[in-house]
């Protein structure tokens, strides 16, 4: 296969400069918008630049608890009322938290996008945040730890972050420990939102049956008397303390029959010029087909796994470039060696022209399939904007893959993968060589 073999796009189908509404609004957020008038329904998609890396290492939970508890109660509604109002109209709206952002999402038939914002903006600028839904919250919050804190693939990643994010705020779990977020109360999580919930780089996008001007209309309407105030500084990552050869922690626990093996390294983030090199190398690696290359060695050659696939999450910082496996505990070592050996493949030799272009093929051909939704399309616009990567990286983007090498693959991968400085977390029944 060459590129002329690879599928050719109707770019003018995808989203871009002459379909996406940008409007910057003057309390510093930002609306896209994209019509999809045969839809019946709308999507909103969103952030606001709040993520856990504002909160205290001793509070680790308290983002994530803010926005779970976002919806807990207003000063216009109580719980039951909140989500009535939602229900009554078919539509969902949620809320999740990450290390740099807290993200949004709703759904709601078309003609509902005004009371869809409406609630949107409710919660966001009004919660009372009640001490006794709080509580309930929190013990719910508890009991998805104690659950997380017994599971073999979580402690593994748990333990693999703790040692490749070593004095970094990326170690620290995202949702919190129990012994953190058994301490947060009603009062820190009013404080937080106070304290961080602004305007000012906040994105919302609509995506579906409804007029992109008329959309923006509509959501500078509802966030008009959203006050700017004060802008939060976002904390500044220090750099990563490079890894001193192999470094390796396990987690036993009892009553287990499988160990799971998180291994590998800090990847790129997500604006780095290798990014898009280092994501085919990983596909090629763990992704492509059954897995990869380590899915046919591990898995169906050497039988030693019951899964085993790669994952490369690129993000505003050095996300992990990592190898996700569960084995049978006596196979541990030797799944870390077969895994280890394909990393050494990796960084000796470009993959084949063939093999580079099923894997361009594959991220082509999958691009309309995820633009096919209108979650699809606000998900992808939302990314875009959050990395800086322009309205018209969709219509880029064929091209971008097109016309990246074997040797750019080879280049990217001896630039991040070391199978001789990389950390591996595991966890199951047994403990393993240090």
């Amino acid at each position: 296969m060459n590129h002329l073999a690879l599928p050719k796009l109707n770019l003018d189908s995808l989203p871009g400069p002459d379909t996406v509404l940008r409007r910057e609004l003057g309390n510093g957020m930002l609306v896209l918008a994209r019509e999809n008038l045969t839809s019946p329904s709308v999507v909103i998609a969103g952030y606001l630049p709040v993520g856990s890396l504002l909160e205290q290492p001793s509070q680790a939970g308290l983002a994530a608890a803010t926005a779970g508890g976002l919806m807990l109660g207003t000063e216009q509604r109580k719980f039951a009322e909140l989500y009535e109002s939602i229900e009554s109209i078919g539509a969902r709206l949620s809320f999740s938290t990450a290390k740099h952002t807290t993200a949004f999402s709703g759904k709601a038939l078309a003609e509902d996008l005004g009371v869809l914002l409406d609630l949107l903006h409710e919660v966001l600028l009004t919660p009372v945040f009640p001490a006794t839904q709080v509580s309930r919250m929190v013990a719910e919050k508890l009991t998805s730890l104690a659950i997380r804190d017994q599971d073999t693939s979580s402690r593994a990643d748990l333990a693999f972050s703790g040692l490749i994010y070593s004095d970094h705020p990326y170690a620290v779990p995202t949702e919190g420990n129990r012994d953190t977020v058994e301490k947060l109360t009603a009062a820190q999580l009013r404080r937080f939102h106070a304290r961080y919930y602004r305007p000012a780089g906040t994105v919302i996008c609509v995506v579906g049956g409804v007029r992109a001007k008329r959309a923006a209309q509509t959501v500078e309407k509802r966030f008009a008397d959203w006050a700017a105030g004060r802008q939060v500084k976002q904390p500044t990552l220090p750099d990563l303390r490079p890894l001193q050869g192999i470094v390796r922690e396990h987690v036993p626990l009892e009553g287990k029959s499988q160990s799971d093996i998180v291994l590998g390294f800090a990847g790129p983030p997500r604006a780095d010029p290798d990014f898009l090199a280092a994501s085919l190398a990983n596909n090629i690696l763990g992704r492509f087909g059954m897995y990869g290359r380590i899915g046919d060695v591990v898995r169906e050659q050497a039988g030693l796994a019951y899964y085993a696939y790669s994952a490369l999450i690129g993000g505003y910082g050095p996300g992990p470039w990592q190898v996700m496996a569960g084995v049978n505990p006596r196979n541990l070592e030797r799944a870390v060696e077969l895994i280890r050996t394909e990393f050494r493949k990796m960084i000796g030799r470009a993959p084949s022209a063939a093999e580079l272009a099923d894997n361009q093929a594959n991220f082509i051909g999958r691009l309309p399939l995820q633009l096919e939704s209108n979650e699809g399309v606000a998900g992808a616009l939302v990314n875009a904007e959050r990395h800086g990567l322009g309205l018209d990286y969709h219509q880029r983007y064929p091209g971008l893959v097109a016309g990246v090498t074997r040797g750019d693959i080879l280049r990217a991968s001896r630039r991040f993968i070391d199978p001789d400085h990389l950390a591996i977390g595991s966890a199951g029944p047994e403990s393993t060589p240090a």
